[in-house]
């Protein structure tokens, strides 16, 4: 790995949840992670919901926009974490590579802000962990 290790988080449109591990992870790590997000077939806007649950924190992503997975971002990371259900990518050879089936509170019938707060405490916990083994 290199000095400072390198996180890639994918997700399908990264408007969401990508974002949002992104942002905890930079908020969190500050400098001793580089962090980066991208997604498999990226949407056009950051979800509102996802931007406001992460204000609720004290962490802005609204300076962030949608991107695809490129190559390039692939080969550059140490750790690739693709969040949810929906994306599906390879991790270059040598790069580790985490799938987190994260949280769908819509699945138990909460909607709305309730279950935005519930998907962003879920990658919370999970971007904490990630840290922790990343700075030791």
């Amino acid at each position: 790995m290199t000095t400072t290790p390198r996180v890639l988080f994918i997700c399908a449109k990264n408007g969401g949840k990508s974002q949002m591990a992104a942002g905890l992870m930079s908020h969190l790590a500050g400098d001793r992670v580089h962090v980066s997000s991208a997604g498999t077939k990226p949407g056009t806007a950051l979800n509102a919901q996802s931007v406001e649950s992460l204000a609720e924190l004290g962490i802005d992503i609204t300076h962030e926009h949608p991107k695809a997975v490129t190559d390039d971002a692939l080969t550059a990371a140490d750790v690739v974490v693709v969040l949810g259900r929906e994306a599906q990518i390879t991790a270059p050879e040598g790069t580790e590579l985490e799938v987190w089936d994260t949280d769908e509170p819509s699945e138990r019938g909460i909607e709305g802000m309730e279950r935005m707060r519930l998907v962003r405490d879920d990658i919370r916990r999970r971007v904490a962990d990630l840290h922790a083994r990343l700075t030791r």
